[in-house]
């Protein structure tokens, strides 16, 4: 195991031991569904950065794979969708951690009557080498895992949740994400990358190294300031600017031109025809808002047309639109 991986580590199984409410810091709030009750000691062990919990991802009871498995509270949010033996898996490296989780399931079955811990199956395992089958999983998720891996052990992560997930399955990741250049010797600090902060990319970067173990369609759900890594708490001559990036990616056929990624851009057709068709496969009626991925959102722009107004990137796209 590379160095830097026995360090990060040996930091979740002393956040496993005693739990450390500082490590991260989410950027979404807690779900609140009717029935679910969150353990406090999940919710102290939540180390992640934004949540990989969608109820639009989860129906038909899919079986739900988890990568890193924290307190066990998104472990516990995805069972609540889920509520049979086995259907969700949570995948830990660290044996303290699932330990932790284990217990923490023991209380969350006190306050939660519909909940039986062995709604989820935890095993171990890393992320690289994943103990599970192909096309086994309907969803798959994680949460500020994947910011710690240097590019090639990201670009391994990422093939092996595409090879366990079924055709048309979702991958649901949580990561920080980072515009400016990050100084060389905090890429280095190899606690730093351990806490999820220096191995932060650029989000385009990220995005492409989604597509490129074969994701046909990307959607950029959320984007939300996260840190601040200052010259008084840390090397760095500036100020660094990290944000929290929620995505899914679904292993749909990869189109011809590429991968469909939605970044929240919306097309407005406001002319005087009955609509607008561009013999793509998108139909635009009047002044009736769609939301386009940016590869039709490009072609649209080229079109030059004072009758089609397309939006920039919001960053927050939430369903529906051209593809």
């Amino acid at each position: 195991m590379s160095n830097y991986l026995e360090v990060t580590k040996d930091v979740y199984k002393k956040a496993a031991e005693t739990p450390d409410v500082g490590l991260c810091c989410t950027t979404t709030p807690i779900w609140q569904l009717p029935g679910l009750s969150i353990p406090t000691i999940m919710q102290r062990m939540n180390y992640g950065c934004g949540s990989t919990v969608a109820p639009r991802d989860l129906a038909n009871d899919p079986t739900v794979l988890y990568v890193g498995v924290g307190g066990g509270m998104e472990l516990l949010q995805f069972a609540y969708f889920s509520r049979r033996k086995g259907a969700v898996i949570g995948v830990d490296v660290v044996d303290e951690m699932l330990d932790a989780c284990k217990d923490n399931f023991v209380i969350a079955e006190k306050e939660n009557d519909w909940f039986k811990s062995d709604f989820v199956k935890l095993v171990k395992g890393d992320a690289l080498h994943l103990p599970l089958d192909d096309n086994s999983i309907d969803v798959a998720a994680q949460n500020c895992l994947f910011n710690i891996f240097k590019e090639d052990d990201l670009k391994m992560a990422l093939k092996e949740m595409y090879r366990v997930l079924k055709p048309n399955g979702r991958l649901v990741l949580s990561d920080p994400t980072c515009e400016q250049e990050m100084p060389q010797n905090l890429q280095d600090d190899e606690r730093l990358r351990a806490l999820c902060l220096s191995g932060s990319l650029p989000l385009q970067k990220y995005i492409d190294l989604i597509t490129s173990v074969g994701f046909g369609t990307v959607e950029v759900r959320a984007r939300r300031p996260y840190r601040i890594l200052d010259p008084l708490n840390y090397a760095t001559d500036e100020n660094i600017f990290i944000e929290s990036v929620e995505v899914c990616a679904i292993k749909d056929p990869m189109p011809e031109d590429g991968p469909c990624v939605f970044t929240g851009k919306t097309a407005i057709y406001y002319g005087k025809e009955e609509c607008f068709d561009d013999k793509k496969g998108h139909v635009l009626l009047p002044n009736q808002p769609i939301a386009v991925c940016d590869k039709t959102a490009g072609d649209l722009k080229n079109l030059q047309r004072s009758d089609i107004y397309v939006s920039e990137s919001s960053y927050f796209y939430d369903g529906g639109g051209c593809c």
